[in-house]
């Protein structure tokens, strides 16, 4: 349980609640529990592999993910894409952890409330739901006519042609549709929020569903992100973007273990990956009334948007400095304050680069530096997930007193950051109480940027 908090002074539109996670699920590519995923971590197993879909690339799947047993019988399971069905799974999985019921839950695995958890209840009325979405890029498996695996039929009405086509198969691409199961699965009827900002979208969902908290909008919210992208139209459009190395050996079993080196000098590329992770969020006080454990308390978010380019950020990342600054005021805290940072770390050419600077210049005057980590040199790229997997990633290794280090990094392009090599032990910072301030950086195509501060 978290203790000896620090009292912080912002100002938001109302008044202002501590807000702290009490849920949290998570499927990703190091596993569906937080052991797994901190056990992967410890032994340096990489979860990378070749692209089945695309020859040169690697990926990185969620392994033995059983999408029916993660979440139940439910007719309108067919309607979520792979992504919807990662987020909808990891919705439950956090609502289980944080003692709260969802339709259907029992027997399913990752939901199990456990022994210290509080009675089970229904989410508080109002609770809010924030999601972040991704574009649906299965175009094989949804379109099976127009990728030469399905014949037209031209006896039928226009719009038709497609046999093999559900008739509601639109729902698998509204930007709305995993939220509405999320919400349909746990009974939720407050406020709904989906976010498109790219590869931002689920760090912020957590900033805003922890906003609406804090401010008294809400008694809870639950924060979501899933998404895939490990399909031939996924893997083509990262390809064409030339944002993915292309040219593995597929004879080398190990080729693409190396194919993620964020901050490294030989860097080319990010490995796609996939993956849902899920929050619950509370105030402080009611959780403890309530008999909640409080995983994490969530402190501060910021965001803005460079207004530069669609597929490159702004080179001296001004604008991605003004949201970490945002995130620091509403967390009442300065850089010299944060024990560690979480970047973004694609490892690619510009994002890289970018994020050298904005870091070499946030904690120039600090005082000291903070560690520096990258969790998609562990999980890949899960697109407008990443920030919720990487929370959820991070969630775990600090419950177990340590860091993941920033795999394949042999050549630094930065001698003034303080990169984790290897597994790093956490020590909180003088002040902070039983936790590390930790700092969370995520950018999306189109210059969105997203950062977030907690205490871990």
């Amino acid at each position: 349980m978290l203790a000896n908090h620090m009292q912080f002074h912002v100002s938001p539109p109302h008044h202002s609640r501590r807000v702290v996670i009490t849920g949290a699920g998570a499927f990703t590519p190091l596993g569906h529990t937080p052991q797994d995923m901190a056990r992967a971590i410890r032994e340096g197993r990489s979860p990378f592999r070749h692209a089945p879909a695309l020859p040169g690339a690697a990926c990185a799947p969620v392994p033995d993910f059983d999408a029916a047993a993660a979440t139940g019988r439910w007719r309108h399971r067919r309607y979520l894409s792979r992504g919807g069905l990662l987020a909808l799974a990891a919705a439950l999985a956090a609502a289980g952890q944080a003692g709260y019921t969802c339709s259907d839950m029992a027997g399913m695995p990752g939901v199990a409330t456990g022994g210290d958890a509080p009675h089970p209840q229904p989410f508080p009325e109002d609770t809010a739901l924030v999601a972040a979405s991704g574009p649906n890029m299965d175009v094989g498996a949804d379109f099976p006519t127009a990728c030469g695996r399905g014949r037209i039929q031209h006896d039928t009405p226009p719009g038709l042609e497609h046999p093999g086509l559900d008739a509601l198969w639109m729902l698998r691409w509204l930007p709305n549709t995993a939220a509405s199961a999320v919400a349909m699965r746990c009974g939720i009827r407050g406020e709904g929020l989906v976010l498109g900002t790219a590869c931002a979208a689920s760090l912020q969902a957590v900033g805003e569903a922890a906003r609406r908290v804090r401010w008294g909008l809400a008694p809870a919210a639950l924060a979501v992100g899933g998404d895939s992208r490990l399909s031939e139209g996924g893997l083509l459009g990262y390809a064409r973007a030339g944002a993915i190395q292309r040219d593995l050996d597929p004879a080398d079993a190990a080729a693409p273990h190396a194919a993620c080196r964020p901050f490294d000098a030989a860097r080319r590329g990010f490995v796609p990956g996939e993956g849902g992770a899920a929050f619950v969020l509370e105030p402080l006080d009611a959780a403890l009334a309530r008999g909640a454990t409080p995983l994490a308390e969530v402190l501060g978010m910021g965001a803005t948007l460079d207004g530069h380019a669609l597929t490159a950020p702004e080179p001296d990342a001004r604008r991605a400095e003004a949201a970490v600054g945002g995130a620091l005021a509403e967390a009442g805290l300065s850089p010299g304050d944060v024990h560690w940072v979480a970047a973004h770390g694609t490892g690619t050419a510009l994002n890289d680069a970018a994020e050298i600077r904005l870091l070499e210049r946030m904690f120039a005057d600090a005082g000291h530096a903070p560690a520096v980590t990258a969790v998609k040199s562990w999980t890949g790229h899960c697109a407008s997930a990443c920030g919720a997997v990487e929370l959820a990633v991070l969630l775990a290794c600090t419950a177990e007193g340590f860091l993941p280090p920033v795999r394949n990094l042999s050549a630094p392009e930065s001698g003034r950051l303080d990169f984790v090599r290897r597994v790093r032990r956490t020590r909180p910072l003088p002040g902070n109480g039983n936790g590390s301030i930790g700092l969370l950086l995520n950018f999306g195509f189109g210059g969105q940027n997203a950062a977030l501060v907690v205490r871990l």
